[in-house]
């Protein structure tokens, strides 16, 4: 793959590091902030709502700007805005930063597929872009874990330091291999032609399983930390590794569901949503494992 499309993987990993990283260091930022474990969970609440109006927004606001020039932008508002979540004195504008942050999320993903797709030939676009993702899949197997453990080793505010480093890294590598050509001589689609598509069956289809498929998986993600250390009886130190785990079984499930597509789409859509939603059931009767889980169990996170 060409060098450009690698540094679109770096932007990838940093923007689903600082995604899921603070799922892995909750507790600690209820505690620093003063607020409850639920109310520290609408920043992911926050940063979702960030990337829901942003992605749209800024991608129909950009969409006739040079593309290298629109995904600089965005790391640098990416970079900036883990920065402000690092140096947030209060709860409010921590989710500022957050919602900052998110902005550049959905942009950053639908402008690098175009870039990357205009990057090789017609029948290495699919390699280019599987590629590119390939750094939202490292970001979950390695990202998130390695930044629960710094968190907690250094504190949270460390974690999103870290990121921010990522975030210079991916600017300066975005700066320097991707050309400022790519897809700049397409013909900008009109407004109108973009809004058309929501109206298509089978986008509101999609778009309806990757809502209701997964809001369940998310919201218990949304509480791993304390629903492992309260609930279950595991240390603050074993979450990492479990997220490491977590990490492990979403890459492999890539692969897996990608087979298991490529032998029947629609067996393998509710075959997966049917398993998704068995162990998310199955979780309330998830043993407790530690006397002091015990105790707590019966308390609200």
């Amino acid at each position: 793959m060409p060098p450009a499309v690698l540094a679109l993987t770096a932007g990838a990993f940093g923007i689903g590091t600082t995604e899921f990283i603070i799922m892995g260091l909750l507790l600690q930022v209820a505690a620093d902030m003063h607020v409850s474990v639920p109310i520290a969970g609408l920043l992911i609440s926050g940063y979702a709502l960030g990337v829901f109006v942003g992605a749209p927004v800024l991608t129909l606001a950009t969409r006739r700007m040079p593309r290298k020039t629109v995904l600089l932008a965005l790391m640098a508002i990416f970079t900036l805005g883990n920065a402000a979540c690092a140096l947030a004195p209060n709860y409010e504008l921590l989710m500022a930063a957050r919602v900052l942050t998110s902005l550049a999320h959905g942009t950053f993903f639908g402008v690098g597929s175009v870039v990357a797709t205009g990057l090789v030939a017609e029948d290495k676009r699919a390699s280019a872009i599987a590629t590119m993702f390939i750094g939202l899949t490292v970001a979950t197997l390695l990202g998130v874990p390695f930044g629960a453990w710094f968190g907690l080793m250094l504190g949270w505010r460390a974690a999103f330091w870290a990121v921010t480093v990522i975030g210079v890294i991916a600017f300066a590598v975005v700066a320097a291999f991707v050309p400022g050509h790519v897809g700049n001589g397409d013909k900008p689609i009109s407004l109108a032609e973009e809004l058309a598509v929501l109206g298509r069956p089978q986008v509101l289809l999609g778009l309806a399983m990757t809502v209701f498929g997964f809001a369940g998986l998310f919201v218990v993600f949304t509480y791993i930390q304390p629903i492992l250390t309260r609930f279950t009886g595991f240390s603050e130190e074993a979450v990492s590794p479990i997220l490491l785990v977590f990490g492990a079984g979403l890459a492999i499930g890539n692969v897996a569901g990608g087979k298991l597509a490529d032998r029947g789409l629609a067996r393998a859509l509710i075959g997966t949503l049917a398993a998704l939603a068995i162990v998310l059931l199955g979780l309330k009767w998830t043993p407790v494992l530690g006397p002091e889980a015990k105790l707590e169990k019966g308390r609200s996170v």
